[in-house]
């Protein structure tokens, strides 16, 4: 987006001096940075795309040689070069790689590889990006049974991911990571209380500042009593595999970890629709998508059984955003998150953020997150919501008069670094 009048390149140059802190990633902070053109173009955002645009499965096999892979899908980006996607790749290039052309395809795989591989290689690479890219903290997340050993927690922020434990109890492989991380054989519901307290306590003591987890469509919130969960629980481990009872286990658990959360003053990122392998035998990571079933409602009685937790909620559907929106007008405890996966690009981001900062309280709004799997991500995404974000600000407020230029400078300080700072408490 170029810019054609004064204001709002100026709005954007001021929003663009804010420190950024990245409220959720998928960071490996051992791994932070990439180590090569591979590891930007192994996000499934390119293999999906690449795959859906007609590339075969096979250049994507472990046992092909790193760089044909990326030649692989260079060679089909041709097909892409319209997508938001291509463009967070093309400024990568640039910004990181020292890329001149205006599109980048096959022709240019060795010359870009050899650039990363020497670029990557310096020791101080992962601060360069950090640096060029304004981040202050990164959000991470954190299996239950992470160590959170051997990184600096107060840069990449440690955050306690559920998923495993409210969906997939029932694997032994889960209980034994469980009782490993805990020292608890977590068979009924009071084991199982004591183990999350454990997590709970391992987890804070460490820095950590959320607990989060993705839902599908049709998970129902609310509470279950020990007798029933640890009936569940039992029937689980003795192999069930009834649909009933895996939603009680799944919906005693939740519950459980609500409670911790109000112990132990951790908000609860809940990511909201997702189904998980609706695309069966597409790429790895692309497979999930979305449907129109999920409400809000369904997490009704949870915002209004723990009015002390605080929820940042992101949805996956651009068509739920004012449902969201809603949400967080009237609950004081429900927070808009970001713009979860398949919202985040500018034909859905423009109008969300637009009619979030119309409707919902601006100390309750969290405006953007990166998702990002390696730092040199969040760049480009952050760009693309920064440009947004100008536009909005100086067509919504400055220019009709609601804020002056310093004041929207303020309302961006809130959407991108200090409510982040007060919610979590970083």
């Amino acid at each position: 987006m170029i810019f054609t009048d004064r204001l709002t390149r100026d709005l954007h140059d001021e929003i663009c001096r804010i420190p950024l802190i990245d409220p959720h990633s998928h960071i490996n902070p051992h791994a932070a940075a990439a180590k090569s053109l591979d590891d930007i173009l192994g996000y499934h955002y390119y293999t999906e795309l690449a795959h859906s645009a007609g590339m075969s499965q096979a250049p994507l096999g472990k046992e092909v040689p790193p760089r044909e892979r990326v030649r692989a899908i260079l060679d089909n980006l041709d097909r892409i070069d319209n997508t938001a996607q291509y463009s967070w790749f093309l400024e990568i290039a640039r910004t990181f790689l020292g890329f001149k052309g205006d599109r980048v395809g096959a022709a240019d795989c060795d010359a870009l590889c050899d650039a990363a591989e020497r670029l990557m290689a310096q020791p101080d690479w992962e601060q360069q990006v950090l640096t060029r890219t304004g981040v202050e903290k990164i959000f991470l997340t954190n299996d239950f049974d992470d160590p959170l050993t051997g990184f600096d927690t107060n840069r990449y922020v440690p955050c306690l991911r559920t998923d495993d434990l409210v969906f997939h109890l029932g694997n032994p492989a889960v209980r034994e990571r469980l009782a490993k991380a805990t020292g608890i054989d977590a068979i009924d519901d009071r084991q199982l209380r004591d183990a999350i307290a454990r997590l709970f306590h391992h987890f804070t003591s460490q820095g950590a500042k959320a607990c989060a987890i993705s839902l599908p469509p049709d998970f129902e919130p609310k509470p279950v009593s020990s007798y029933d969960l640890t009936r569940a629980m039992t029937a689980l481990i003795d192999g069930s595999e009834d649909l009933g009872t895996k939603r009680a286990c799944a919906a005693g658990v939740f519950w459980m970890l609500a409670e911790h959360c109000r112990e132990f003053k951790l908000p609860f990122d809940l990511m909201i629709g997702v189904n998980r392998r609706v695309y069966r035998t597409g790429v790895f990571q692309g497979q999930d998508l979305f449907d129109q079933r999920t409400s809000l409602l369904q997490y009704a009685e949870l915002f209004n059984a723990f009015p002390d937790v605080t929820f940042p909620i992101s949805v996956l559907t651009s068509s739920q955003n004012q449902e969201l929106a809603s949400y967080s007008w009237i609950f004081p405890n429900v927070v808009t998150n970001g713009h979860w996966w398949y919202s985040n690009i500018p034909a859905y981001l423009i109008p969300d953020t637009r009619a979030r900062l119309q409707a919902v309280p601006k100390t309750k709004q969290i405006g953007y997150y990166s998702d990002a799997y390696k730092l040199e991500f969040i760049l480009p995404k952050y760009n693309m919501y920064r440009r947004i974000l100008a536009q909005i600000l100086a067509d919504d407020f400055v220019r009709p008069g609601v804020y002056s230029e310093s004041q929207a400078i303020g309302l961006a300080q809130l959407l991108l670094r200090e409510n982040t700072q007060r919610i979590f408490g970083v």
